[in-house]
């Protein structure tokens, strides 16, 4: 089993790796239940590993109560927000107790929000089921749910007391997920790690075709990276977290093009925004043209998005800036970008014109046309 420490001082806590971790989940869950029954929040897609996960708590003692909701990003919402809550009060949840979110990103957002503001802060395990989830929203504490004005507006830090990965549930995963899900893995390489970049390069397609080791290396490499930059900057304050949304201005706002539907899902968002950043810079004369070409080219060869015109919107350049203006980044009227030098050297520009960037995304849109 590796394990990784997010260092936070009383807010610390480790993320296991292991391949078939999930069927001994009740090992490592036993001692924080306290003797009391273990709430597990999961969706409709994820009940065979809710049943193994059932499975393995009972055999160590602890009784369950599953809350399965709908799956997709149309479930972090107000309503679901306040049934779920509604469920664990009803249930008599406690602060002391302990929370279980089974399932990708949307379950693991929803269920830490409601925790963060259930009786003001009860505890919550993440047991991710996407490569999405496991190598980027099932660390770090970032809980939300999404509003009319856009994604992932209204939320809280609120971390996890522990994190299990098991590598084995994403042999379930279709594959399109998979990739959505590697975009993040992508994201590590590109951020400040090019070594690791050039393993994506070399690994990336044995990693999508099932390959285990590679895929517990990724992982466990990625949230490595997650949990150092989480510990140094855990509210995004410093700046050094902010390196994590490379690609995310971008795509969410190619995601909201589509209102957030399965026509693009995120971590499709997040590749085609990650081409589209290392373009702009390429662009601007920041970063050399080859480095964008190399990105795209990585991306188009894994089945990802590798700009504007691979996911199929249309809408003009001034459109997806306007959706760009209900970023939660916004700060004093402006909007921070991440950009690039090079592979493996992003960083945080707070003087990005907006004018410029729709130019460059009609620009975008026109040379796929011609």
């Amino acid at each position: 089993m590796k394990t990784i420490r997010v260092a936070l001082a009383e807010r610390s806590y480790d993320i296991r790796v292991e391949a078939g971790l999930l069927a001994r989940a009740g090992e490592q869950l036993a001692s924080l239940s306290r003797g009391r029954r273990m709430a597990i929040v999961t969706d409709e897609h994820v009940r065979p590993h809710l049943a193994t996960l059932e499975s393995s708590l009972h055999a160590a003692g602890v009784e369950t109560l599953a809350f399965v909701l709908a799956p997709g990003e149309g479930t972090k919402n107000w309503r679901q927000l306040e049934t779920l809550v509604d469920g664990l009060l009803e249930a008599g949840v406690e602060r002391g107790d302990h929370v279980v979110a089974l399932g990708g990103g949307v379950i693991g957002d929803l269920t830490g929000f409601a925790c963060a503001v259930l009786k003001r802060g009860c505890n919550f395990v993440q047991i991710p089921t996407t490569l999405l989830a496991q190598v980027d929203s099932s660390v770090g504490g970032k809980t939300a749910i999404n509003s009319r004005a856009g994604k992932n507006l209204v939320g809280a830090f609120h971390q996890p007391s522990l994190v299990l990965i098991d590598p084995q549930v994403l042999d379930t995963l279709p594959i399109r997920e998979q990739r959505a899900g590697y975009a993040e893995v992508v994201k590590y390489g590109l951020i400040d790690d090019a070594d690791f970049f050039a393993w994506c390069e070399a690994n990336g397609a044995a990693l999508l075709a099932g390959d285990g080791q590679a895929r517990e290396y990724a992982i466990a490499h990625s949230v490595a990276a997650k949990a150092r930059i989480v510990g140094e900057d855990e509210r995004e304050t410093s700046g050094r977290r902010a390196l994590l949304n490379l690609g995310h201005t971008f795509g969410h706002a190619l995601e909201a093009e589509t209102g957030f539907s399965d026509r693009l899902l995120h971590g499709e968002g997040v590749a085609a925004g990650m081409a589209l950043a290392f373009a702009f810079s390429a662009a601007q004369g920041l970063c050399p043209p080859e480095d964008a070409r190399r990105v795209a080219a990585h991306l188009r060869a894994v089945g990802l998005p590798d700009g504007l015109p691979a996911t199929g919107i249309a809408a003009s350049g001034a459109r997806l800036v306007e959706h760009m203006l209900h970023d939660k980044k916004m700060d004093a009227g402006t909007l921070p970008f991440l950009l690039a030098r090079g592979i493996g050297q992003t960083y945080l520009d707070k003087r990005v014109d907006l004018g410029d960037i729709a130019a460059f995304l009609d620009c975008q849109r026109g040379a796929a046309a011609a």
